[in-house]
């Protein structure tokens, strides 16, 4: 019984499925040995994407931090959030949440200037960052001192599935979504105590 052999485009797909970063197309190349250009990744890609599309699937190849990886389309993200939200959670601290937004903002940024912003001292969730690969050391600032500075990764984009730092959100949607939170909260809060009187 004879094998067919793999098309180039099988092969693509299961280098970026079975990778759990983003994967840069001069990489994909070198694993499948072919001489294929960006271009021809990505037009590949384009026709597995067209598949998806068509057959209803949940998922698509996406580019995101230099290179391509599975994500699942947007109509889906109410449901994941559910799930990776304690995840998340648990992966980071909120404090370094924190520490790492400010990063994300300002960078690059020194511990000192970190602090200045938080009011307490950032070392420990730094360091946490740090071994998280979320976080680099991007040289030395030229003040007193030269304390090092710190900026966000190839490993943060992949992270938080963007494709570069200009898809952060503005702080202005940020305190937006804040706002609708508190909100979503306190119309919680206040049925529990409307439901609690009726008992």
């Amino acid at each position: 019984m004879s094998h067919k052999e793999p098309s180039t485009e099988q092969k693509i797909e299961a280098v970026i499925f079975a990778s759990d970063e983003a994967v840069a197309p001069q990489y994909i190349g070198q694993v499948l040995g072919e001489d294929l250009s960006v271009a021809d990744i990505s037009s590949y890609i384009d026709e597995l994407n067209e598949t998806y599309a068509s057959t209803g699937r949940c998922f698509r190849i996406a580019n995101i931090a230099g290179g391509y990886r599975f994500l699942t389309v947007p109509s889906l993200e109410p449901t994941l959030k559910k799930m990776l939200a304690p995840k998340i959670q648990r992966k980071l601290s909120q404090s370094a949440l924190e520490v790492l937004a400010v990063i994300a903002y300002q960078q690059p940024v020194t511990r000192g200037e970190i602090q200045q912003v938080r009011g307490v001292s950032p070392d420990y969730a730094v360091n946490k960052l740090l071994e998280r690969g979320l976080i680099d050391v991007q040289g030395r600032a030229d003040t007193p001192g030269k304390p090092l500075l710190y900026a966000t990764t190839k490993e943060f984009l992949d992270f938080f599935s963007l494709q570069s730092l200009k898809d952060l959100p503005k702080l202005r949607e940020i305190r937006e979504l804040v706002q609708e939170n508190e909100i979503q909260d306190y119309l919680t809060s206040s049925e529990r105590i409307e439901d609690h009187e009726k008992e």
